[in-house]
């Protein structure tokens, strides 16, 4: 689980939960279908994630996740 304040976008979640090395990493991830959000494909970086979201990416080594957890 990874602790967020306030709003959190797609992109920056991948790279704060260390799933990608960076953001150009993140947006191949994102627009390539190696994403999903609760599940659901999601090829759209600007999506903010809300408390309770479950982040899976599909990696070389298979697939990893992490879900969010918004703090105030």
């Amino acid at each position: 689980m990874i602790e967020v304040s306030g709003q959190i976008k797609l992109g920056q979640f991948l790279k704060l939960a260390g799933l990608v090395e960076d953001g150009a990493e993140a947006r191949i991830a994102i627009q390539s279908g190696d994403v999903k959000v609760n599940e659901q494909v999601e090829t759209r970086r600007g999506t903010h994630l809300k408390d309770g979201d479950k982040v899976t990416i599909d990696l070389p080594t298979g697939p990893a996740s992490e879900t969010v957890r918004v703090i105030e």
